[in-house]
């Protein structure tokens, strides 16, 4: 009886990976969410609270470097289709000054906004 009730057992546990795919697992989006087009509005010479405005804050504050922003996004998707964009952003004298990420650079990056 213990020997087919451990059969029983190792049949059943087995059998969960075959219904893994029947299962909903549900996105998780994490972080600030971006487009190419926001991506796009950027310009050198624009003050941190422009950047804010175009792009949002970021979500989390690097507490010793000021003039440095990290916005990271980070879908876990329950497809296991995972998604990830980052795009970082320097500023000297509180504006501007380089954009590096996972988007195109914008084509009038260099170009300010009062030209």
């Amino acid at each position: 009886m213990k020997k087919l009730m451990l059969i029983g057992m190792v049949i059943a546990l087995s059998g969960c990976s075959v219904f893994d795919k029947l299962v909903y697992r549900i996105d998780v989006p994490q972080g600030n969410y971006l487009e190419q087009r926001d991506v796009n509005q950027l310009r050198v010479g624009m003050t941190k609270e422009q950047v804010a405005y175009v792009l949002g804050v970021p979500v989390a504050e690097n507490a010793f470097d000021n003039d440095t922003w990290y916005y990271v996004f980070n879908m876990e998707s329950g497809t296991n289709n995972d998604y990830r964009r980052s795009v970082t952003l320097t500023f000297d004298d509180g504006k501007l000054a380089n954009y590096q990420g996972d988007f195109d650079r914008p084509e009038n990056f260099d170009t300010p906004l009062d030209q």
